[in-house]
């Protein structure tokens, strides 16, 4: 197939490269900097488009069987999801695509008063609305928090950037609730098995991460990994609004923080219906490479 990755330099881009590519696919590449798409996706065609311009969407879709979206916006800016996800669509559906998969969030569970969890509910709608059998085949998969070597906006890649500065991990109160990450690698064969499958198509499906930890828990072996003592700075919501004053991230945190005081856990029985066993990288190994990689050198070696 050719498989067009929009927004391909983040996370998830690359990882679903590597396995579409390992398959045989050819992927189009799709961001705004070829560089950083040359860096992070070698052996993808890079494409270099504008996605928030149905010119550009057009063009990045145009000779493609396939869209991976997994493009991302300013956490501040969640209202750009529902308007970019109807230009791919209008995009795709012109381009003759059959099928495309969006990358969701955990977003669309909890409170329903959230704009952003609304903003996320609009976009996967869209996409579910937009399934046709005979036509564009979509489908949602919702990954729990992910981490990883290319997981930039993470809590490992935050806590990692506190530990090479020396600096305690900042971490969202309350910490103990139970919680779960997938490692970003494990999604591509994921992805690659989906799109091998057309009939799987039309609905959501989540993907749970390996087994429950506390947000503590994982800061504490990402600490371990890096062969430092834990030190943490915990920041509830008061903390939040304060710093959110100078902050506009930090401010749409609050909102948010319903997540890390009620356990949001997913169930991935539905998506194992379809593709069977699922890799998942245990949590001591996803966070032992993700260190190494931040670090270049073996965890612990530090």
């Amino acid at each position: 197939m050719n498989v067009a990755i929009f927004g391909a330099a983040g996370a998830i881009g690359p990882v679903a490269a590597s396995e579409l590519i390992s398959r045989g696919h050819h992927v189009r590449a799709v961001g705004r900097s070829e560089a950083k798409l040359r860096a992070a996706l070698p052996g993808a065609e890079p494409f270099v488009a504008d996605l928030a311009d149905p010119a550009g969407a057009r063009a990045a879709a145009a000779g493609m069987d396939a869209i991976l979206y997994a493009v991302g916006v300013p956490y501040h800016h969640f209202e750009l999801h529902p308007e970019l996800m109807r230009i791919t669509l209008a995009a795709a559906k012109e381009a003759g695509v059959k099928m495309l998969i969006e990358i969701s969030n955990v977003y669309v569970y909890g409170k329903p008063q959230t704009r952003k969890g609304r903003w996320r509910k609009e976009q996967e709608d869209l996409v579910l609305a937009a399934h046709d059998p005979s036509g564009l085949r979509t489908l949602v998969l919702r990954p729990p928090d992910f981490y990883g070597p290319t997981a930039a906006n993470s809590v490992a890649a935050y806590a990692l950037e506190s530990i090479a500065a020396g600096k305690p991990a900042n971490l969202l109160a309350p910490i103990s609730t139970p919680h779960e990450w997938v490692f970003v690698p494990d999604l591509g064969p994921v992805l690659a098995d989906l799109f091998e499958r057309p009939e799987a198509f039309g609905t959501a499906y989540n993907i749970a991460g390996p087994g429950v930890l506390t947000e503590r828990e994982f800061a504490e072996k990402l600490f371990a990994a890096a062969g430092k003592p834990f030190r943490f700075l915990e920041a509830g919501p008061l903390m939040l609004r304060a710093v959110g004053i100078f902050d506009p991230k930090m401010r749409e945190l609050v909102e948010m923080a319903y997540l890390h005081e009620t356990p949001v856990l997913l169930d991935d029985a539905k998506l194992r219906g379809v593709i069977g066993t699922i890799h998942k990288t245990s949590y001591d190994d996803g966070v032992r490479a993700t260190v190494e990689a931040r670090f270049g050198v073996p965890a612990g070696a530090r």
